[in-house]
């Protein structure tokens, strides 16, 4: 069995969808809705990388390191973003987010 571009798209597809069920059916924690967000992310470098070697050219190899990069730096944020919430609040319920107005 060859593995196509069909293949790929399907895989990307499918990780696309939990991404987006992950962050409508969850709405309460905040760790679920940033790995939904990741789950995203990285079926949107499946679809680069899968087009990329599938038209012989490395654009797509390319704009998915920057996404990988702006994924990195929105984990680290958010995590620094949870952590100082939750030693603020005591939990990271996201209904009491709207607290921390500054």
């Amino acid at each position: 069995m060859v593995v196509t571009l069909q293949h790929y798209l399907a895989v990307a597809a499918i990780l696309f969808t939990i991404g987006v069920f992950g962050i409508f059916v969850n709405r309460k924690n905040v760790i679920i809705i940033l790995m939904s967000i990741e789950l995203i992310l990285l079926s949107v470098n499946i679809n680069f990388v899968a087009f990329s070697a599938y038209l012989n050219d490395v654009s797509g190899q390319v704009m998915a390191m920057f996404v990988l990069t702006v994924a990195a730096a929105e984990a680290a944020v958010g995590l620094a973003i949870l952590v100082t919430f939750f030693r603020n609040r005591g939990d990271i319920a996201v209904d009491h987010a709207s607290v921390m107005k500054g």
